[in-house]
């Protein structure tokens, strides 16, 4: 079962609620009262594991940018992203 938030826009409370897909959303706030207890938009919580997955989506680790080669190094030397086994070169 999903765990919807939901919070009073008139004195503020908010809580989560563990409830069916299927059920009706909660209307009433449990605090106050008011008619206006709305769910919140939330950003779902999930982690990918077994050896298909990489933490950072990359497999090279958390390098995010190759070193700068300087202008004398050969053209048919492999790029530091690729490792050569591709058809760029």
């Amino acid at each position: 079962m999903p765990i919807y938030e939901y919070r009073c826009p008139r004195c503020g409370f908010q809580k989560e609620h563990l409830q069916k897909m299927s059920d009706e959303p909660l209307s009433s706030c449990p605090s106050c009262g008011a008619a206006g207890y709305a769910k919140l938009l939330s950003a779902a919580g999930f982690q990918l594991k077994g050896s298909g997955w990489y933490a950072t989506d990359f497999k090279g680790g958390g390098s995010s940018a190759a070193p700068a080669t300087s202008s004398s190094s050969s053209d048919t030397a492999p790029a530091a992203s690729c490792g050569g086994g591709c058809a760029c070169h």
